[in-house]
């Protein structure tokens, strides 16, 4: 869904000749070779008209757009306010409300002027950490009773050089004491920690003009939302920063987490998903090629860990990782072996299977879609091959298979569906409706363009019912909202990612500017931006809503809502919902694996909560061990309740499960989530033939 704009390019030769001066510290010059360029300046012109004209909000670039670009920019240089110190931030404030000027008449200056500071201050306390390691690993003292500050997003600046050496001696001394947990001896730990940060120092003194212009330019256009980003043209052939890995890579959505790289959704069936050992929120911490030594990539950019990720078809990476179910201070990885391809058609297919299910006393058959994407073999299908696949006809094929084994109603799973092709979301959705619009798309202008099925008739008019969870997005999103905007099924499980934006690529004379020019709205008006789609009756999340999802992201456009296009008069389902809900949650109180999923989450938050760490080694391995002890009676507890043999550490959780999930043959009984989903769809058809009879009998 996105329209080619017509602009024209801005070629002016400009006059960057007004900068602002600032006084400079002595080792400044080693950085003076970063400038910006004529082609540089054109494009952030360029760039400042795009968002003017074609934004979807088309916010005035004003001072209060300054502000906000100035701590966009300071966020993204120095997140931990590690670096720069209050003098810094005192120099540099007098332009607070100056950068909508600087950017209006193509003054690049002072987001180079700052940059470059950024780099002698981190140049400054890396050679201070490698000082601080050539005195031996052995020299920290760790029965101090201090601690480190580790969530320094509102700390104060450091006042002066005194405060930040202290800061990073805590710093040092904390690398030191996590590895010296997760079991490394001292020599490997001054050897790995040596090295990564020589490794920083190497790469910063490789930094170009455009790494800076990129940075700065990024922190403009990402204050009006975080799909607004501009690529450099090394990074023009990546539609999206967050990068998807689904072609020779290993199939997963990546981005920057401070200084690590974080797992962000799994591609349906790619190479990382089939290893069952790596998770959304998990971090990569390495990266290797084959059997060569592993990289440390822990404070490297997004895309230079993604150039190591990605290589030719049929070759091996490993990725060391740091699961997300570790405690935040918990730094034992694993290496995960990944072999590159591409993710193949056929591998993301709909796929149908029966859930038998004993309900009150009698048996039951549910027909079972598990939707991974909305695909659509477009190759095929303009080559004229009557047999292309997409979607909508492969669920038509499995309906129809369903239906000749007399299921008693459908269950589609959309659990971790990225989305797709919207024209699959739309032609899906017709499937169960009678005819009418399926999605609204606004765009800058105002205009409501409405998507329909416009064939009559409905496929399948039987009970139904849409499974969903945080990683159902987009087209997921769409053909959700649709079906419950249509009371046409009963939507259960978790609130959906909430990305409800549509981008356009606009090319610049120099990179390229991704821009959100569009919003969906689903027919009841309502925005899927942010919010996602709410289930009827909800389920534990797996995966922390704060950390994963569109609202997680800074700057996300809000939900809103318009005018509906249909407005259904009957809802079959809310008369019952507060009993179904209330037989739901009588049944998973005391379902293992709703239990275990509750209590996993609910101590993962409790533990991002916490905002310092013990530098005192003997109460950070108390601390550690209280940590383990508590997983590991949760991991027990659900392994007991289904028979399993209970383990003895914590450690040996992953390894386990990874190798139990990838052996067993999966059943849809033993998938608790599905099950819970057909037995409320069984409640339902219970409750409302049993109000259809007693009004018969009135």
């Amino acid at each position: 869904m996105t329209r080619s704009l017509s602009v024209t390019l801005l070629a002016l030769v400009l006059s960057v000749n007004a900068t602002v001066a600032l006084a400079k510290p002595a080792a400044i010059q080693n950085w003076e070779y970063l400038q910006p360029d004529r082609d540089q300046v054109i494009a952030s012109l360029n760039v400042v008209e795009l968002l003017k004209r074609h934004h979807y909000n088309k916010p005035p670039l004003n001072d209060a757009r300054s502000e906000k670009i100035f701590d966009s920019y300071l966020k993204m240089l120095d997140p931990s306010r590690s670096y720069f110190m209050e003098s810094d931030i005192n120099e540099f404030g007098k332009w607070r409300r100056n950068f909508d000027d600087f950017l209006k008449n193509g003054n690049l200056d002072p987001g180079f002027t700052i940059y470059r500071r950024h780099l002698e201050r981190l140049q400054s306390r890396l050679q201070f950490a490698l000082g601080t390691l050539e005195k031996g690993v052995d020299g920290f003292d760790f029965t101090v009773d201090e601690e480190l500050l580790i969530d320094r997003e509102k700390a104060a600046w450091p006042k002066d050089v005194a405060e930040l050496d202290d800061l990073w001696r805590k710093r040092v001394k904390d690398e030191v004491l996590r590895l010296k947990i997760a079991g490394k001896e001292p020599d490997a730990i001054q050897e790995l920690l040596t090295k990564r940060y020589k490794n920083q120092l190497s790469r910063l003194e490789q930094t170009r003009s455009e790494d800076v212009f990129q940075t700065y330019i990024n922190a403009f256009a990402q204050s009006y939302d975080p799909h607004t980003q501009y690529l450099s043209p090394d990074n023009a052939e990546n539609f999206d920063i967050n990068m998807s890995l689904s072609l020779e890579g290993i199939g997963a959505v990546l981005q920057s987490d401070n200084e690590h790289v974080k797992v962000v959704r799994l591609v349906p069936a790619g190479p990382a998903e089939k290893t069952k050992q790596i998770a959304p929120a998990d971090r990569i911490v390495g990266v290797a090629q084959g059997n060569e030594e592993m990289v440390d990539v822990i404070g490297w950019r997004l895309d230079e860990v993604v150039k190591l990720i990605r290589g030719p078809k049929g070759s091996t990476v490993r990725l060391e990782v740091i699961p997300a179910s570790n405690a935040p201070n918990d730094q034992t990885s694993r290496v995960v072996s990944i072999t590159r391809e591409a993710v193949k058609l056929e591998e993301q297919a709909a796929k149908k299977s029966v859930l038998k299910l004993n309900h009150e006393g009698q048996d039951y058959k549910l027909g079972v879609i598990e939707i991974p994407a909305f695909y659509l073999d477009f190759k095929a299908l303009r080559a004229g091959d009557k047999n292309y696949k997409s979607t909508t006809r492969d669920v038509k094929k499995l309906i129809g298979e369903l239906q000749e084994e007399k299921v008693d109603g459908i269950v589609i799973d959309l659990r971790n569906n990225g989305g797709g092709s919207l024209q699959e979301a739309t032609e899906l959705t017709g499937l169960f409706i009678e005819q009418g619009p399926t999605v609204l798309v606004r765009n800058s202008d105002g205009r409501v363009d409405v998507l329909a099925d416009d064939s009559a008739g409905t496929y399948y008019d039987g009970p139904l019912a849409v499974l969903v969870n945080r990683l159902s997005a987009s087209a997921s999103e769409i053909f959700a909202g649709a079906m419950q905007d249509y009371h046409r099924a009963l939507i259960l499980g978790g609130q959906t990612f909430g990305k409800g934006t549509v981008q356009t690529i606009q090319p610049l004379n120099h990179g390229e500017l991704k821009l959100t020019l569009a919003k969906f709205y689903r027919v009841s008006g309502q925005s899927t931006q942010h919010q996602g789609v709410i289930p009827d009756i909800s389920y534990p999340a797996n995966v922390d809503t704060k950390e994963i999802g569109e609202s997680a992201l800074p700057e996300a456009m809000p939900w809103d809502s318009i005018r509906a296009a249909i407005n259904p008069e009957f809802n079959p389902f809310k008369p019952f919902l507060a009993e179904l809900t209330a037989r739901h949650e009588a049944r998973s109180e005391k379902n293992p694996d709703f239990v275990f999923t509750r209590d996993r989450l609910a101590l993962s938050q409790e533990l991002m909560h916490e905002t310092t760490v013990s530098l005192n080694e003997e109460k950070r391995r108390a601390q550690q061990k209280a940590i383990e002890e508590r997983q590991l009676a949760l991991e027990n507890a659900l392994r007991t309740s289904k028979g399993e043999e209970p383990l003895k550490k914590i450690e040996e959780e992953d390894e386990a499960a990874a190798l139990a999930e990838a052996e067993k043959p999966k059943k849809p009984e033993d998938d608790a989530y599905l099950t819970e989903s057909g037995r409320i769809l069984l409640d339902f058809l219970g409750l409302s033939s049993a109000m259809a009879q007693h009004q018969t009998t009135r």
